[in-house]
């Protein structure tokens, strides 16, 4: 899509941007989602106090919004690999803010987590200059997306983990898919959409791509939480990187070099290490995924 190589017919494509990929994927899913929870049961069944609702929306913003233009921002100018990994890298900022915040003690092994995962981002970014395999370049901007793609999603997954405590997830996702499809028709209003003149192709792939990855995701990893309990779940759910970078590989060709793949291994280790942490506080703890 960043490329306008999409096989999509034959004519050659505008690229489509993050900022476009991230906004109709947040709107289409809220234009799809909307009616079918009113339908089914009434307003009542999006109905949430004032409070929650402004905090849903800071949420919305802060967190989905934002989280998901970096991280297609990351794969745009660097790669799948190096955007996901270093994006995964949130439930590590996650304990490093519930420690400093008092709610959970520093242990040996947490600090062994966040050590483990920044050396695997270290690797996969090729910050110690290695030789071996082909050379890499990765575009500075990108890192620092992939970051703050990172720290939004730890921060969606902090807010999340609060507001699920008193509601429903899809009363909350709903509200939070409001607030990213309003902050983004303000940032880039449909005047703007329309000059960009996309194909309908391309209208009609961004929306099979919202349902599949947005509505499609969640309905399945919900449905999942029914028979699995929370922290297997979220476990099942760091396959998610290995897949990507495994696809990245076999229909974008994207190579990954040994030392790479070193890292790869040093972050999802980190992740499970965080995750039995996460597990051993209760068995209803709340678990938020990216939307990415």
């Amino acid at each position: 899509m960043f490329t306008g190589k999409l096989p999509l017919g034959r004519a050659v494509l505008r690229p489509i941007e993050p900022l476009i990929l991230s906004q109709t994927r947040t709107t289409f899913s809220l234009l799809v989602l909307l009616p079918l929870l009113v339908a089914s049961q009434g307003w009542q069944r999006i109905k949430l106090p004032a409070r929650d609702l402004a905090y849903c929306f800071i949420l919305g913003m802060l967190g989905v919004a934002v989280s998901n233009y970096f991280y297609y921002v990351a794969i745009q100018r660097t790669n799948v690999a190096t955007a996901i990994i270093v994006q995964y890298t949130a439930p590590v900022w996650v304990l490093l803010y519930v420690v400093a915040r008092g709610q959970q003690r520093l242990t040996l092994q947490k600090v062994g987590a966040v050590a483990l995962a920044v050396t695997g981002i270290a690797l996969v970014i090729d910050i110690f200059g290695t030789k071996s395999g082909p050379a890499l370049h990765l575009d500075p901007y990108g890192l620092i997306a992939a970051l703050l793609a990172s720290f939004s999603f730890a921060f969606y997954n902090v807010g999340g983990h609060r507001i699920l405590a008193r509601h429903d997830r899809w009363r909350v996702l709903v509200w939070t898919l409001t607030a990213a499809a309003a902050f983004w028709l303000i940032v880039n209003p449909p005047w703007k959409i329309a000059a960009a003149h996309y194909a309908p192709a391309q209208w009609i792939f961004l929306f099979v791509f919202s349902m599949i990855s947005v509505l499609g995701a969640f309905s399945l990893y919900f449905l999942g939480l029914q028979h699995l309990e929370p922290t297997r779940a979220i476990i099942a759910s760091c396959l998610e990187p290995v897949f990507s970078i495994l696809l990245a590989a076999l229909l974008l060709g994207e190579v990954l070099r040994p030392i790479q793949t070193l890292g790869i291994v040093f972050v999802l280790a980190a992740i499970l290490i965080v995750q039995r942490q996460e597990g051993s506080m209760t068995a209803d703890s709340v678990v938020v995924e990216p939307i990415e």
